[in-house]
């Protein structure tokens, strides 16, 4: 009777363990981007001079400071030995990546051909987006994956970095085509570290 109930316990040990092994797998599955349409919509042109409106001003602001908040910018300097500054290490690393691959401006140039969209940033940076991409693109020694395209009128950029963390950008026309409104998200699993819509008018 003992070896019996001795059995049952070491073969429901192994199922738990089996089943934790599983969980853990499902757990660490690497996120994979969909690829978006080529196909430009019927009437659909972004290509324009335009300028942020007062009224979103202030995410200028919302994104410097995640941008921040990603780098460690909160956290305090410290003169702790090393060996206790351990756990202030990994919270810093905790910050997500994906926010180097984000550029802003109060001005955008757009240019749209038939294969994709050029987009000045405050006459600074340039971005390319070819329609239907999936590629990989790094900053430096940063590298992260991106998919852009269309989804009905709206054109989407999707970019995951090696943490898992995505930042997916949007561009769309409202009223009348005088206005190009932008919506930036950066979410990791079930976080949410930057949401904003920004609005352009037509300059």
């Amino acid at each position: 009777m003992t070896f019996v109930y001795g059995s049952v316990m070491r073969l429901s040990n192994l199922v738990i363990l089996a089943l934790l092994v599983v969980l853990s797998g499902c757990a660490t599955e690497r996120k994979v981007l969909v690829p978006k349409s080529a196909t430009i919509p019927v009437g659909i042109d972004f290509s324009g001079q335009w300028q942020l409106r007062e009224d979103s001003v202030d995410t200028v602001r919302e994104i410097t400071e995640a941008e921040r908040k990603a780098a460690g910018g909160e956290e305090s300097i410290s003169l702790v030995p090393e060996r206790t500054t351990k756990n202030k290490r990994r919270r810093r690393s905790d910050g997500t990546l994906v926010h180097v691959f984000l550029e802003t401006g109060e001005s955008l140039k757009v240019t749209q051909t038939a294969d994709g969209l050029f987009i000045s940033f405050d006459r600074a940076v340039v971005e390319e987006y070819r329609f239907g991409e999936h590629r990989e693109i790094n900053v430096g020694p940063l590298e992260a994956e991106r998919v852009s395209g269309w989804e009905g009128s709206t054109y989407v950029i999707e970019t995951l970095d090696r943490e898992g963390a995505k930042l997916i950008e949007t561009y769309r026309l409202a009223d009348g085509d005088r206005i190009l409104l932008r919506t930036i998200k950066i979410e990791q699993g079930d976080k949410s570290h930057l949401d904003i819509t920004q609005a352009f008018d037509s300059s």
